[in-house]
Formats: C-alpha cells, sequence, structure tokens
C-alpha cells in the first residue's frame, strides 16, 4: 500500500513539474515575441526617421540649388 502511495506522488510531482516547464517555457515564447514586435517597431520607426531625413535634404538642396538660381539672376541683372 505504501508503495502505491509513494508511486502516485511521486507522479504527481513529474506531472507538476511538467507543468510549470511548459509554464515557464510560455512565458518564455512571450517574451521573445513581444521583444520581437518591440524590434521591429524600433526598425520602422528607424527607417521612418531615414526617409524624413532624406525628404529635408532634398528640401535643403532644392533650396540652395534656387537660392544660387537667384543668386545668378540678379549678378546678371546689373
Amino acid at each position: 500500500m505504501q508503495a502505491l502511495h509513494q508511486s502516485l506522488v511521486t507522479g504527481h510531482r513529474s506531472l507538476l513539474v511538467v507543468l510549470m516547464a511548459a509554464a515557464l517555457a510560455g512565458c518564455g515564447v512571450d517574451t521573445a515575441t513581444t521583444a520581437a514586435t518591440g524590434a521591429s517597431i524600433k526598425k520602422q520607426e528607424v527607417e521612418e526617421g531615414k526617409r524624413t531625413q532624406d525628404r529635408a535634404q532634398q528640401k535643403i538642396d532644392q533650396m540652395q540649388e534656387q537660392m544660387q538660381q537667384r543668386a545668378q539672376q540678379a549678378g546678371g541683372e546689373r
């Protein structure tokens, strides 16, 4: 009878260990998923920042070109 009791206790402990391991593994997956999502969002933000910087540089270049053209026109009118 005691052997049966010991077997049941060991079986329950094994089940508990398996369930705890599964729960912890689930937390790891959730953490990894959250980190991957955060990294993806950060990558998108960086890419958008680069596009914004490129557009700003294009506008600056256009403005400089216009200023040079106006300076040349003003110099030619004298």
